[in-house]
C-alpha cells in the first residue's frame, strides 16, 4: 500500500520557493502565508471535512500523520508533498518533546519553544532532506521560506497541543505512542 500524497497537489497559482510550495494556512500566526477564512461558530478542529473551504495543509498533516509514519519511503509527486513531509517529521519532532506525566501548559510551552527555535530550510547545510528539496534563488526567498516554515511551525505546534490534549490535561496516550516512530527514517 502506497503512502497518502497531499489533496494541494492540484492546486494551480501557489507560489514556489526551490520547489516547497506555500501553500494557504487557516492562521492567527503572522507570516508570508495567505490567510483561509476561519472556521464557522461550531466547526471543531478536530474533525474538518477536507472538503471544506477552510481546510488547509496543516490539517491534512495532523490526518495523515498516523498512517503516514509506518511508511520509510515516500515517493514526492509535488511541491505540496514536501511541505506534507516537513509538516510530518515537525510532528514527530513535537511529540518527542511532549512527556507522558506533562501537564497541558508545561507542553504548550515546550512546542512554542520547539517552533520557535533556530532551524535549517532547504539548502542549509544542516537541513535532512536537501536531496529531495531545492535550496532556494535567493537570499531574499531563503528569508520568505524561513518565515513561511516558522509560521508553519507555530500553527502546527498548536494544532497538535489541542490533539494531543483534546481529552483534558493528560496526553493522549495514542498520540504518544507515535514518538519512537521515524518517517522515512529522518528527523528534523
Amino acid at each position: 500500500m502506497p503512502a497518502y500524497h497531499s489533496v494541494f497537489l492540484n492546486d494551480q497559482d501557489v507560489r514556489v520557493i526551490g520547489n516547497f510550495a506555500l501553500l494557504p494556512l487557516r492562521t492567527r500566526t503572522r507570516g508570508p502565508a495567505y490567510t483561509l477564512p476561519q472556521l464557522p461558530p461550531g466547526t471543531s478542529e478536530l474533525d474538518i471535512d477536507g472538503n471544506d473551504e477552510s481546510y488547509d495543509p496543516l490539517d491534512e498533516i495532523l490526518s495523515l500523520f498516523r498512517a503516514n509514519t509506518f511508511f520509510r519511503n515516500f515517493e514526492i509527486k509535488g511541491p505540496a508533498d514536501r511541505l506534507l513531509i516537513y509538516g510530518i517529521l515537525f510532528v514527530s519532532e513535537c511529540l518527542g518533546k511532549i512527556k507522558p506525566t506533562m501537564g497541558k501548559k508545561d507542553a504548550e510551552k515546550a512546542l512554542l519553544n520547539t517552533a520557535l527555535d533556530q532551524f535549517a530550510i532547504p539548502g542549509d547545510a544542516s537541513f535532512p532532506l536537501n536531496q529531495a528539496f531545492e535550496a532556494p534563488r535567493d537570499r531574499q526567498d531563503a528569508e520568505t521560506l524561513r518565515q513561511y516554515l516558522a509560521q508553519v511551525r507555530q500553527e502546527l505546534a498548536m494544532r497538535l497541543l489541542a490533539r494531543v490534549y483534546a481529552d483534558g490535561n493528560a496526553p493522549s496516550k495514542f498520540w504518544l505512542s507515535f514518538t519512537k516512530r521515524k518517517f522515512m527514517g529522518k528527523s528534523l
